[in-house]
């Protein structure tokens, strides 16, 4: 079989960086990030944070190849902004995101489990 090796889909290889950035030489505050070991799962959700952004004319991104385990993230902005500063920017925002959310489901966590040992004392 062509496939690669399943870790192969995970673990970044030595002496590669996770991400890296190439500004476009035809378009002012453009460039592309390349992301490795990565797919439409982050690559959908930093496309989505990046439009969220009022200083971001373009996001978008893409697989270069089914079996290339990277995504290409393409970023366009006006002057007020560069595309290093949205990208790490949106990165910045979903870690907030994800720490509330995280915050919220343990919480909820805790008070099923605080409703399930009441029921038990209850004799429910």
């Amino acid at each position: 079989m062509n496939a690669p090796d399943r870790y192969e889909r995970f673990v970044v290889p030595d002496g590669t960086k996770k991400v890296s950035y190439e500004r476009d030489t035809k378009i002012v505050n453009a460039g592309s990030f390349t992301v490795e070991r990565e797919d439409h799962t982050i690559g959908n959700i930093v496309r989505m944070q990046l439009h969220r952004d009022p200083n971001v004319l373009f996001a978008g991104y893409k697989l270069p190849h089914p079996l290339q385990y990277k995504i290409l993230v393409r970023i366009h902005t006006n002057s007020q902004s560069s595309p290093p500063q949205a990208y790490k920017q949106a990165i910045d925002d979903l870690d907030k995101e994800l720490e509330c959310l995280k915050e919220a489901f343990e919480d909820e966590v805790q008070r099923a489990e605080g409703a399930s040992q009441h029921n038990q004392h209850q004799g429910y």
